[in-house]
């Protein structure tokens, strides 16, 4: 494979953490772009900023937060999970990641599950739509705090025009929360950083 996988490793152990790197770094197969995370409080911003493609994670320091809404709010939808599985673990946890890979893994076993990750991703992952500049107009007004009635009063349309612009932004991105369609608009340019800065100073004041 000739592309750049992006990994993150979510793991707030050191010594399994600075382990399984050492073990990515030598995986000659694959073009690795690692990504270091150990502090599991921050797993979300850093998955915002870094969107990586694969994320490969300890199931048992997630606590109570869902995969789901883990990709949701970084707006990653289209991230593969690995399970890193060093204890016993919940099958039914299990179930919601793409693989598995174990701390007892060999370093041929672990490069046979990357790669067949990455293959699947290739073929699997879809391709999100782009949304029309009246849409990104709306997801402005979104991370600036308005609600549909100020929108459609701002833009001059009526409120179920904007509800449906935002149903089908949210079918677009895969992203469906205000905190996920700020990340998107900070990621993508729409808005400056300093822009939402000051809409919280100002809702705050």
């Amino acid at each position: 494979m000739s592309e750049t996988v992006k990994i993150a490793v979510a793991e707030p152990s050191l010594i399994i953490r600075s382990g399984l790197l050492s073990v990515l770094k030598r995986l000659t197969a694959l073009h690795i772009e690692i990504l270091e995370i150990g502090d599991i409080a921050r797993l979300e911003t850093s998955l915002s900023w870094r969107k990586p493609d694969i994320l490969i994670v300890d199931p048992a320091s997630l606590g109570l937060f869902s995969l789901q809404r883990i990709k949701s709010e970084a707006g990653c939808e289209g991230l593969r999970c690995v399970a890193l599985q060093n204890g016993p673990v919940d099958s039914a946890v299990l179930h919601a990641y793409d693989a598995i890979l174990s701390v007892y893994d060999t370093a041929e076993q672990i490069r046979e599950k990357l790669l067949m990750l990455c293959r699947a991703s290739t073929r699997q992952e879809p391709r999100k739509e782009s949304l029309s500049e009246r849409e990104k107009e709306i997801v402005i007004g979104v991370v600036k705090g308005m609600t549909n009635k100020q929108i459609a009063e701002h833009l001059c349309l009526s409120t179920h025009t904007v509800i449906t612009h935002r149903r089908n932004i949210a079918s677009k991105l895969q992203i469906h929360s205000p905190a996920g369609l700020t990340i998107y608009a900070i990621v993508n340019k729409l808005v400056e950083l300093n822009d939402i800065k000051e809409t919280i100073r100002n809702r705050e004041a």
